[in-house]
């Protein structure tokens, strides 16, 4: 039996996670430990931790924080509430929040300023929602999947628009969007597409690699919505089975049993180095052989080109700039036998 892995590209690290890292770890830099950081500032046990050892320390709220400490706000963005507790306490605040979670806001901003109620899809309780829905409580209601939908009550049904939390699936969100215009006809679009256009690759490069795998296992924290959107992707669009693991030693050897082709991503949070981890575990389990898949590239929220290139899986787990991420073609996938419509060698 052949046993292989498709590795997805893009996957790990999106520029706001990576900018949002960056922060935390430069802030250390600058004024030593400790740094109070609101909330986990990304979704991966990995990451916390490894800032954890450099002094950071993580707290649910800024009444946690010493009195004249640095805080710094996570990657998913605060509420105005939560600027002003920080301004109460004479915190040194420093905002990590993703430009594209801040553009979100900035469109609750405009819609509530011109009286609209917005509909926001997104999932109770997860801090960008949170956040984004402060920015104006009377204005905003959550939608949490299409059983919510027949309950939405608005002041005026002409009058309505609708804004998304930016890691959904794209799939879930343009069902609900459709559900909540036939209910609210004259429902208003945003100016673009919330959905941020790493969370879209990663889930276009996994619809395209799990019909053809046995087995996706999704590097992510049980907390990343990104992440265990990806596991559901790659279920609905034919793998037949598709776990979430933060790390290599949370794979059960059973799931392997049968198996002879392996989709392999990550989710937005996750640095490489834990990927790396995995293909070296399932390496030592026989799958020797494989191809990186590379997809994009995205453009006003609509993916306007799919680019399918083949790598020599072997060569590029062994090159020292293996955590660079994308790379140029090498000589080719090791499994000639699986080829990609329109490849070439």
């Amino acid at each position: 039996m052949s046993k292989r892995v498709l590795l997805a590209a893009p996957r790990g690290y999106c520029a706001g996670v990576d900018r949002a890292v960056q922060t935390v770890e430069k802030a250390l830099e600058l004024y030593g430990a400790p740094v109070y950081v609101r909330k986990q500032i990304v979704h991966n046990k990995h990451v916390v931790s490894s800032l954890e050892k450099r002094g950071a320390i993580f707290v649910e709220e800024n009444e946690e924080v010493p009195e004249n400490a640095i805080v710094i706000f996570s990657a998913h963005g605060v509420s105005p509430a939560v600027h002003a507790s920080a301004a109460a306490r004479n915190l040194k605040t420093i905002d990590a929040t993703c430009p594209l979670v801040t553009k979100v806001h900035n469109e609750v901003k405009r819609f509530a300023q011109e009286d609209l109620t917005i509909l926001l899809i997104g999932h109770k309780g997860h801090e960008e929602v949170e956040g984004t829905a402060g920015e104006a409580p009377k204005n905003v209601i959550l939608v949490d999947g299409l059983d919510e939908i027949a309950n939405v009550k608005v002041p005026d049904e002409n009058k309505v628009a609708w804004l998304s939390q930016t890691t959904l699936s794209v799939d879930e969100t343009l069902t609900t969007v459709a559900a909540l215009k036939k209910r609210f006809p004259n429902l208003m679009d945003p100016p673009s597409d919330d959905i941020c256009y790493a969370t879209q690759n990663r889930q276009v490069a996994i619809k395209q690699i799990a019909p053809k795998a046995d087995l996706v296992l999704v590097v992510g924290s049980k907390n990343s919505s990104n992440s265990v959107r990806l596991v559901e992707v790659a279920l609905e669009y034919g793998a037949k089975a598709s776990y979430l693991v933060d790390f290599a030693s949370e794979v059960d050897e059973k799931w392997l049993d049968g198996v002879e082709t392996i989709g392999v991503t990550s989710g937005a949070s996750v640095p490489e180095i834990l990927v790396k981890d995995l293909l070296d575990y399932l390496n030592g389990k026989g799958f020797k052989d494989g191809c990186e898949v590379a997809f994009g590239a995205v453009g006003k929220g609509l993916i306007t080109d799919l680019a399918k290139k083949r790598y020599d899986f072997k060569r590029m787990m062994k090159s020292p700039d293996y955590n660079t991420g994308w790379k140029k073609p090498r000589t080719g996938c090791i499994d000639r036998h699986y080829s990609w419509p329109g490849n070439t060698q």
